[in-house]
């Protein structure tokens, strides 16, 4: 479980990697079950055979969408809190680009570097995280972009 950090502690670390996630697995039964939530059955992402014939991937490959919405698991592991702020709101997305498709089967991770800390109000700190998904053995990174939280105090 991540670390409670004072406001002072939180803010001192603007500039720096604040957590690493573990490796994810991305095989091409999560592949199938995002097809099936989103309704997005692109052959690139649901029929491994043709993906790899007719496509420069090699195989099927996962989802954009499906990588972005895996950093909440790589976050929530990882991820310092602001002591006494335990409700956490998704607020937003900057800049996503999708630099490298992630190919089944592939293990990703997630690096999350904090770019400002703002008081909202009183209790409500806004978090700029700048999120580097990474894959294994890869030089080039999957996916960046700046993900927005809100981090509001328990007691309000």
């Amino acid at each position: 479980m991540p670390e409670n950090l004072t406001l002072e502690t939180y803010t001192a670390l603007v500039g720096q990697i604040i957590g690493r996630s573990s490796w994810i697995n991305v095989d091409q039964k999560m592949i199938d079950g995002f097809c099936d939530v989103t309704g997005d059955y692109q052959f690139i992402h649901s029929d491994p055979k043709r993906a790899k014939e007719d496509t420069p991937f090699g195989g099927s490959i996962a989802h954009g969408f499906l990588t972005l919405s895996l950093i909440t698991q790589m976050y929530k592991d990882h991820v310092p809190r602001l002591k006494g702020h335990e409700l956490i709101i998704n607020y937003g997305l900057e800049r996503i680009r999708f630099l490298n498709p992630v190919p089944s089967g592939s293990d990703i991770r997630g690096q999350f570097t904090l770019k400002n800390l703002t008081k909202r109000r009183e209790g409500q700190y806004l978090a700029e995280n700048e999120v580097q998904v990474e894959i294994k053995g890869q030089d080039k990174p999957a996916m960046i972009g700046t993900w927005l939280t809100l981090l509001v105090a328990g007691d309000l």
